[in-house]
């Protein structure tokens, strides 16, 4: 198993945690399992996976609290597994430090494709890539990769969430519109939101504090427009 990706899973249903074992092992990965929390935590200290597979809904601990506890205190991908169809808890769920998320019923060969686009995101972000061709100019420093869902900083990658990207895109493919914060849920989040429209301000705060960059301009009372360029280099 030497040089393979470490997996570590934790999930209650053992169906579910079976097939994930079962499936990310003949994918060639590294994967461990366990079925509460506290075994969870336990296992993440000593197996030190390269991608931790986190249910919401764990009979000792709520999956939201170790997520922003992971998230905090190290530099792992977090996949959310969820049963809640709820867009609060899966908006929630990103806030707190979570990469991607997937609602169950799943299938299995989503979830090892989104574990593969998470490692691909953390290789740029550890080694940085070649300039790609056909980046689209955003500012004089920054840079957007459409291709590879990438944006960079004075030829540096920015770690953006998937939600903060498709955000910048929907603004900057938009250049001379303003949208509501109805409107921002319904083409980025694409289902009805019954929660607090307060999640879009603190999504634009967050790109504008990962760019160094406001260029998503407020527009009180009303909603948010792009203030950027808009043309490829």
């Amino acid at each position: 198993m030497t040089g393979a990706i470490k997996v570590l899973a934790i999930e209650d249903e053992e169906s579910i945690r079976d097939i994930l074992v079962y499936s990310l092992r003949r994918e060639g990965f590294h994967v461990k399992a366990a079925a509460t929390g506290e075994e969870g935590m336990e296992l993440l200290e000593r197996f030190a996976p390269d991608v931790l597979l986190l249910d919401v809904n764990l009979p000792d601990a709520d999956g939201f609290d170790l997520c922003k506890r992971v998230s905090s205190n190290m530099r792992i991908p977090i996949l959310l597994l969820t049963a809640r169809h709820d867009l609060v808890d899966k908006v929630l769920g990103l806030e707190l430090g979570a990469d991607d998320y997937m609602t169950k019923p799943f299938e299995i060969r989503e979830v090892i494709a989104r574990i593969k686009a998470v490692l691909r995101r953390r290789d740029i972000e550890r080694n940085g890539a070649a300039r790609p061709l056909g980046l689209i100019s955003l500012s004089d420093r920054l840079e957007l990769d459409r291709s590879g869902h990438a944006v960079f900083r004075d030829g540096q990658p920015v770690k953006l969430k998937p939600k903060e990207y498709e955000l910048l895109l929907l603004f900057r493919d938009h250049p001379n519109r303003v949208f509501s914060r109805e409107e921002i849920l319904d083409h980025v989040w694409e289902m009805d939101y019954d929660g607090d429209l307060r999640t879009i301000d603190v999504h634009v705060q967050r790109i504008r504090k990962k760019l160094e960059e406001s260029l998503i301009e407020t527009v009180f009372g009303v909603g948010y427009k792009w203030r950027g360029r808009s043309r490829s280099c």
